[in-house]
């Protein structure tokens, strides 16, 4: 039996099974799929096709489309599908790459102009290869060999990051008379693609530089099965719905300008009175919760930069200096080395720890053109920044607090849906042992202690320490990465920071970087989206819309909209020389929450008409009484 290896299964149950099987005939032969969904498997943590032989001990688990792992393995499959197909259609195409994304898949190919016609083309044509049911094999190939193979068919992308690799050896996968560069794993075979769309063309640079060449970048997603790439494709219509970018251009929120700078954000009046609700909010609650509010400046000397590490890690980022006095000095990227200046004017003792300090701090990061995204991705934005200075005694406490207080603020903006992901210690850290695992136990108490939902991300954290990150699902189910709480076990120590402990030496003190909302900018486009623009109403640029019916009541609403302001309702007027009908329609699609007619008769009984955004039919009340129903209606929601 010297040939049977141990194979050790989900839950620690360990089988003997004969050397060299694989994969696939592993899990047939423990009955690990009954219901026929594996599209890879980990051997040893590494995944592998379900043709690899597996052959010594192994670690053994399935990988299912229900795993991020399995749809990455699915969509990147489908996406080699489709360059097929582009191939076959486009003879003279060159394949450039073609990863999978949040939601789907994307390949760029270096190709003439791609239509909306084109597409159903391509759909066609990958309908035929899944029929052909086409094995889909790798293959291993020495540096040289695949750069002769690659160059021989033409695919001048696919020689060049072969070179850039500079690996002695690469892996190919062919399927048919496809062939194309790639770690792999994949499906076994085109017929497993059962159900895919090919949703927009879009143009984007060679590796995303604006001095290469544009190429055609051709987005996609695929299923398992039809029905759940049906419910997909209503989502993603009601996502267009929601798309912040036409809301915030039809509520006349913000805008971007490309002739004044591209990825800097012009806030209107509207976008800017919500911005300004959500930051007082926001320092209030922060004052309640025992931080304190700091500002610093926008830009900083290059030596600070080099201190933090930012020059050496993270120049590309961060845009050309100016000298001023002969000195070079950088327009901030992150505020972290400017709080911890703060921290170094005064000698701190243990009994002053710990410091909670937050900071609306706008920064700047230079973002290559092609990923900018209305507000989602900018360069210019304004971080909710806040870092705790603590002792190791305070640390589970202060992550604890944190997270309540994230909870609480994100229940209150109507996000219930939240989950976490602690990261753990990467390859390459710094920081003495010890200290990692005290912070990482101080996370997974603070995540158990709240009986928040979570999944562990070994390995994920920063070199300089283990997070949390939350994610929060919006009223259509998407999931967004929010709130991060980072331990940081790097700048205290390039700082020389330290605090005097009880027994009177020097200690270094833990840091917590917290950014809550994320930024202001991209967590708005995300409400605006989570909302579909229908702000709740203590956050509604306008919160009542006053219409006349005629000219004779004109003075009359202007008397209602001053009494309304005074009272702290945000009141507008519209006395346009239309008809109320219009008026109305008007400020139903602004999403105005209370749209409130003035006629003859209401002035005359000393009434307002009322109508709720949502409903069809008119109150009528008393001033008074609109005013207590919002009132009350602002202070139940916060």
């Amino acid at each position: 039996m010297s040939s049977d290896i141990k194979i050790t299964l989900p839950g620690s149950t360990v089988k003997t099974a004969e050397k060299g099987l694989t994969a696939s005939f592993i899990i047939e032969k423990f009955g690990l799929d009954p219901d026929k969904k594996t599209i890879a498997a980990v051997v040893n943590g590494n995944p592998v096709d379900l043709y690899t032989p597996v052959t010594g001990d192994a670690e053994f688990k399935i990988i299912t489309f229900e795993s991020r792992e399995g749809r990455d393995i699915f969509w990147h499959s489908t996406s080699h599908l489709m360059a097929q197909a582009v191939k076959r259609l486009f003879p003279k195409a060159k394949c450039a790459i073609g990863p999978s994304i949040d939601n789907g898949f994307y390949y760029d190919f270096d190709v003439d102009p791609i239509s909306a016609d084109d597409l159903v083309r391509i759909e066609n044509e990958m309908k035929k290869i899944v029929a052909e049911n086409l094995p889909i094999r790798r293959e291993e190939l020495s540096h040289g060999d695949a750069v002769r193979l690659f160059r021989d068919l033409g695919e001048d992308y696919k020689v060049e990051m072969i070179e850039d690799l500079g690996a002695a050896m690469v892996s190919i996968y062919r399927q048919g008379e496809f062939v194309d560069l790639c770690r792999g794993p994949h499906l076994e075979s085109t017929s497993l693609i059962r159900a895919f769309k090919l949703t927009t063309v879009a143009g984007a640079y060679w590796r995303g530089d604006e001095s290469k060449k544009m190429l055609q970048r051709i987005y996609g997603t695929s299923y398992p099965d039809k029905k759940s790439l049906d419910d997909y494709l209503s989502l993603l219509e009601e996502a267009k719905k929601r798309d912040h970018r036409k809301l915030g251009r039809d509520l006349d929120l913000y805008s971007v300008h490309e002739d004044a700078g591209g990825g800097l954000i012009y806030w209107h009046p509207y976008g800017g009175r919500i911005r300004t609700l959500l930051e007082d909010w926001w320092r209030k609650e922060h004052y309640a919760n025992g931080y304190e509010i700091l500002y610093t400046p926008h830009i900083g000397r290059a030596n600070l930069w080099e201190t933090s590490g930012h020059l050496g890690f993270y120049k590309e980022n961060m845009y050309s200096p100016m000298e001023i006095d002969k000195n070079d000095y950088y327009i901030k990227p992150m505020n972290c080395p400017f709080h911890i200046k703060i921290y170094q004017t005064s000698l701190h003792s243990y009994r002053d720890l710990p410091l909670r300090w937050a900071e609306l701090g706008t920064v700047y990061r230079y973002e290559k053109s092609g990923v900018l995204h209305g507000l989602l991705r900018v360069r210019g934005f304004t971080q909710d920044d806040a870092h705790i200075f603590c002792t190791p005694e305070q640390m589970v406490d202060e992550i604890l607090e944190v997270l309540r207080f994230s909870m609480r603020i994100w229940k209150t903006l109507g996000f219930s849906d939240i989950k976490a992901y602690i990261a753990t210690k990467p390859e390459g850290s710094v920081g003495d042992e010890e200290r990692w695992e005290q912070a990482q136990k101080s996370l997974m108490k603070a995540v158990e202690s709240e009986k928040l939902s979570f999944e562990m991300d070994p390995g994920g954290g920063a070199f300089y320490g283990p997070k949390i990150d939350l994610k929060v699902r919006d009223a259509i189910g998407r999931e967004w990465q929010m709130t991060t709480i980072q331990f940081d076990f790097n700048l205290p120590d390039r700082f020389e920071m330290y605090y005097i402990g009880e027994d009177g030496q020097k200690h270094r003190p833990y840091m917590i970087h917290r950014a809550l909302l994320g930024s202001i900018e991209r967590f708005f486009g995300i409400l605006i989206e989570h909302y579909a623009g229908k702000f709740p109403l203590w956050l509604a640029p306008v919160q009542a819309m006053l219409i006349n019916v005629s000219g004779d009541e004109a003075d009359h609403v202007k008397s209602v909209r001053k009494n309304l302001n005074g009272r702290g309702i945000r009141a507008e007027m519209d006395l346009r020389d239309e008809s109320m009908g219009y008026k109305v329609r008007d400020a139903i699609s602004r999403k105005v929450p209370y749209i409130c007619v003035f006629g003859k008769k209401e002035i005359e009984q000393g009434v307002v008409s009322v109508r709720k955004h949502g409903e069809n039919k008119s109150t009528l009340m008393k001033l008074d009484d609109l005013a207590q129903i919002i009132d009350e209606e602002v202070r139940n929601y916060r």
